[in-house]
């Protein structure tokens, strides 16, 4: 851990960044639990819970090719500001959902908070570079991971905390206040992007907006390579998504502790952070940060993830359970850390927003096909929560050849990847 204490105390900019997403993250956590419990009380019907989710994805997708273009065309440091100002204020707009006839308001600000989500999520991932030496890079992003992981399992336990003893109206206002502070933390960072401030004066419209994500995607199509390493995380979320919904009836239905799921999923829970955050950490130390060491951290992320996958499906106990999650959880988060440095090396600054944008997106809508297909093979297919496991675990197979198979043909950096 000294490594990575030692970027926090050095590098004071990346300190400032790395308060922020603390802050932020733990708000998030506040704010889920007190929407879904605030939507229980209100209306106490399944699909309403179910919209939830569906406001909070559906802007993520829609929105990140546009989020992408603000990323490049703008100052990325004054983006995360506003960014996090307007989700304050976003939030707050929850306290005036307090009767059944207005959940549609809080189904309308969840999208609309994380519309301003889908603008801060590639702007960070592509701000980092300019904090951070390339030396570095590798251990900013795992820290990061890390931290989201720490923030799963303390951000769920003090929303819960605080949703249950000080009501959902307060888990709202700690939710603005944690934006305020994420956005005050990055007031203080020096660094300002180069973005194309040079711009500036030129106004952004539709057309010129979906032209400039179609020079992102030109740039890609023109380079396989860079598009392979856009497409890692959708390759791992086409069985993480579906492993993500079947964990609920896991827990509840498979390997209840004393006849309630809530622990066995709260369980659960923790081993996919403890495997998220301390995977990366483990996977660097061994291999390093050089570029062959990069590429095998993916290849061992996807193998981590089959075996974990595959585990789930064969699990006799809830104790198989959770130590097949945590091998799961070592994979995917090795599979998302080092495919975001893989980019952040590669990708020139120009670029970089709209090509973190169009991964986030074809992540997010690889996740939902994923969940979308284990919850209909459960509910549908009459097949057993193992069966669908199972299915999971091909997948993943078939992902990890797929990996494998372009690893050996890259496995010696590129002439284009000079940087």
């Amino acid at each position: 851990m000294e490594l990575y204490l030692s970027l926090l105390r050095r590098n004071r900019n990346f300190r400032n960044l790395w308060f922020a997403r603390v802050v932020s993250n733990l708000g998030d956590w506040f704010n889920l639990l007190a929407s879904a419990t605030l939507i229980a009380t209100l209306s106490g019907a399944g699909t309403a819970i179910s919209f939830l989710f569906l406001a909070r994805f559906l802007p993520l997708f829609l929105m990140s090719p546009f989020a992408g273009v603000l990323a490049d065309r703008f100052e990325r440091r004054n983006l995360l500001i506003w960014t996090d100002v307007l989700r304050a204020l976003t939030v707050l707009g929850f306290l005036f959902v307090d009767r059944p006839e207005r959940i549609w308001l809080l189904y309308v600000l969840t999208a609309l908070q994380f519309v301003f989500s889908a603008v801060f999520s590639p702007a960070e991932q592509a701000y980092i570079p300019a904090i951070v030496e390339q030396e570095d890079l590798v251990t900013a992003n795992a820290l990061d991971s890390f931290t989201w992981s720490t923030m799963l399992a303390i951000g769920a336990l003090l929303g819960g905390l605080a949703t249950a003893f000080l009501g959902v109206q307060t888990a709202f206002i700690l939710d603005a206040l944690s934006f305020l502070l994420s956005a005050w933390f990055v007031t203080r960072i020096a660094v300002r992007s180069r973005g194309r401030v040079q711009e500036a004066g030129q106004v952004t419209t539709p057309r010129t907006a979906l032209l400039e994500i179609f020079e992102g995607m030109r740039y890609l199509w023109a380079q396989p390579v860079l598009l392979a390493f856009a497409l890692i995380k959708s390759g791992g979320s086409l069985v993480w998504g579906g492993v993500n919904v079947l964990e609920v009836p896991l827990a509840e239905q498979a390997f209840p502790l004393n006849g309630n799921g809530t622990l066995s999923l709260g369980l659960i829970y923790a081993a996919v952070g403890i495997g998220t955050g301390f995977g990366p950490l483990i996977v660097r130390r061994w291999l390093g940060d050089s570029w062959g060491g990069i590429l095998k951290a993916v290849s061992i992320g996807y193998l981590a993830m089959t075996v974990g996958t595959l585990g789930l499906a064969l699990a006799p106990s809830l104790g198989w359970v959770l130590g097949a999650t945590m091998m799961r959880g070592i994979g995917t988060g090795a599979i998302w850390v080092f495919s975001a440095v893989l980019l952040q090396i590669l990708i020139p600054d120009r670029l970089r927003g709209r090509v973190f944008a169009f991964e986030f997106a074809a992540f997010t809508l690889a996740q939902s096909f994923s969940t979308l297909w284990a919850g209909y093979a459960y509910d549908n297919l009459g097949w057993s929560l193992s069966q669908v496991l199972f299915s999971a675990a091909l997948g993943s197979v078939v992902m990890t050849a797929a990996w494998i198979g372009f690893y050996l043909r890259v496995r010696h950096r590129p002439r284009f990847a000079s940087a």
